[in-house]
């Protein structure tokens, strides 16, 4: 078992570069399967969900080449419909995307139910919704999405009852190659659902309004291979601003789109943080007692939820009472009895935390409970009193690239440990 081990008390000073986005790397390397040719897809995050998504694609049959640690070339022509293998793909959220693009490229679609991080209820009804409504008849048998249509796939219209990611770029996927037009309309306007539509628009693909409530696709007969680089990670950019405020540090985050962070920005700023915006970095520091902050997670713009955990840490840090509202998940608060042991005062309702800030953290032994909940768990022990040790650290691997390595550069006292039988047997 692999552990992270953090001594608190460092502030953090330098620059930290930002990987590419994990949330659109996924829903890219699966639009490949679209794609007639070769792509070159640039900026891959080295982290365990890009591999895992390739190993999937190999699975199925695509040519790939590793050109260099965050770099991949990819051929989908021999790829076969309803060969992503059961075990790899169920084990992964983002492996529904293959089911867009299954049936975009082959008019059907057999996929294996996904997994991910656990937030409660996360159902696929309107993924189910839009492929129904591009013509397709859907089911779910036995841990399988399968979905099928009568010839071509058709244009049309499609309103989401609610802002999803998942289904907008699931129907992006299924639309992409389908006669006519579809237009969704309350769609998601995230810059990974951005990310995705830039790729395929540099395919070949005639897609009007990404980042919009109002997205237009125009069918088109073909897509073409390409070199792309991904997004900058603005999650993983939000963490280190975080990082640097809480520890009371001074930080030059760079690699980012600063305007996919001014929600992350504002409430820093709320606080007392200092934030300087650059052209594609930003600089934090704190030099003054924080102040508390009430939040609320909501689809883009907004405050993400991703943010939550991460935020929830600093919170607690800041003299004085604060409300942390969750507008997404269900059940994204799992991770505060982990704060609770480490000394934080949260009471906790469905869907707001009540922060009481000014206690200090104190380091004990902590579990990543799912990916953005193991981020909060390092920001928590980087500025906590003494020794954290933090479990289940594959959470954080999932989507954090060279987490420990990029924190030790700037001066956090942290390493990660392979447990055996209790005893440590090796340091990273």
């Amino acid at each position: 078992m692999e552990k992270i081990i953090i001594k608190g008390g460092n502030p953090l000073y330098g620059t930290i570069e930002v990987s590419g986005m994990k949330n659109s790397s996924l829903p890219i390397l699966f639009a490949t399967i679209l794609v007639k040719g070769t792509c070159v897809i640039e900026n891959l995050p080295p982290i365990d969900d890009v591999t895992a998504a390739i190993a999937i694609l190999k699975g199925m049959g695509a040519e790939v080449r590793n050109i260099d640690d965050t770099t991949v070339e990819i051929c989908t022509d021999n790829v076969g419909c309803g060969t992503a293998p059961y075990d790899m793909a169920r084990h992964m959220r983002g492996s529904y995307y293959i089911a867009g693009a299954e049936l975009g490229r082959f008019g059907r679609t057999s996929v294996p139910l996904p997994g991910g991080c656990d937030f409660g209820q996360r159902p696929i009804d309107l993924h189910i919704k839009g492929f129904e409504a591009l013509g397709a008849r859907v089911d779910l048998d036995s841990g399988y999405i399968r979905a099928e249509a009568d010839g071509t796939l058709k244009g049309t219209s499609i309103y989401m009852d609610v802002v999803s990611v998942g289904a907008t770029i699931n129907v992006i996927l299924a639309a992409v190659l389908a006669e006519g037009v579809t237009v969704i309309d309350n769609a998601a306007k995230e810059p990974h659902v951005v990310d995705l539509a830039n790729f395929l628009n540099a395919c070949g693909a005639d897609i009007a309004g990404a980042g919009t409530d109002i997205i237009r696709i125009k069918g088109v007969s073909s897509l073409n291979g390409v070199t792309y680089a991904v997004l900058p990670d603005m999650i993983e950019a939000g963490t280190y601003m975080i990082a640097a405020a809480a520890t009371g540090g001074r930080l030059t985050v760079s690699n980012v789109i600063p305007k996919h962070l001014e929600s992350v920005t504002a409430k820093l700023c709320e606080m007392g943080v200092h934030v300087e915006e650059n052209d594609s970095s930003v600089e934090v520091w704190a030099d003054a007692p924080l102040r508390p902050v009430n939040v609320k997670t909501q689809p883009y713009p907004g405050f993400p939820t991703d943010m939550n955990p991460q935020m929830c840490v600093i919170m607690c840090l800041a003299e004085g009472n604060g409300q942390l509202r969750e507008g997404v998940w269900d059940n994204r608060f799992r991770y505060i009895k982990e704060l609770i042991r480490m000394g934080a005062d949260i009471t906790v309702e469905p869907k707001v935390a009540y922060v009481h800030g000014g206690k200090p953290l104190k380091g004990t032994s902590v579990r990543a409970v799912d990916l953005r909940a193991g981020a909060a768990m390092v920001i928590a022990g980087l500025v906590a009193e003494g020794v954290t040790e933090i479990s289940d650290i594959y959470h954080i691997e999932r989507g954090y690239a060279n987490l420990v390595e990029k924190l030790c550069a700037v001066g956090a006292d942290i390493k990660k440990t392979v447990v055996s039988d209790g005893a440590c047997v090796t340091a990273v």
